[in-house]
């Protein structure tokens, strides 16, 4: 396992929702200074989030950015944002934990995400896990697979 800081992984849950926590993490994080290179609140899951529950990106780094706890932030949630059945809430989850690739363009991004992952283990890409799923390539990628 890496030593390396990184957000915790999209497949974990805040407030019922897969991704809640992880978007938490880089905003924490990249204003720390311990990451640079995670897009966030503008492409991929954390825009569709946040689309999702009604809430601006810059309103809710804003507030992760005062601090506190994922208890209190998924309060403000709860008072912010748009209200989410748990219907909704679970087909949100499933479409982050089975998401894949829709399109060409897409799965040219993936497999270049894959390369860079074998790249950077030193292995051929052959001899890394087979996976179709995003959200097990970020794992991938961070080294929680």
């Amino acid at each position: 396992m890496s030593t390396l800081p990184y957000p915790r992984s999209p497949k974990e849950q805040l407030f019922g929702l897969c991704h809640l926590g992880r978007l938490v993490d880089k905003i924490r994080m990249r204003n720390a200074g311990q990451i640079q290179d995670y897009n966030y609140l503008t492409t991929g899951f954390d825009k569709y989030l946040l689309d999702h529950l009604a809430i601006k990106g810059e309103d809710f780094e804003q507030r992760v950015l005062r601090g506190g706890s994922d208890e209190e932030i998924s309060a403000w949630i709860q008072d912010n944002a748009k209200s989410l059945t748990e219907e909704e809430k679970a087909e949100w989850n499933t479409m982050v934990r089975e998401g894949e690739p829709k399109n060409d363009m897409a799965q040219g991004r993936f497999d270049a995400l894959l390369t860079g992952i074998a790249q950077k283990r030193g292995v051929p890409i052959e001899q890394l896990p087979k996976i179709t799923k995003w959200v097990d390539a970020i794992d991938m990628d961070e080294d929680r697979l």
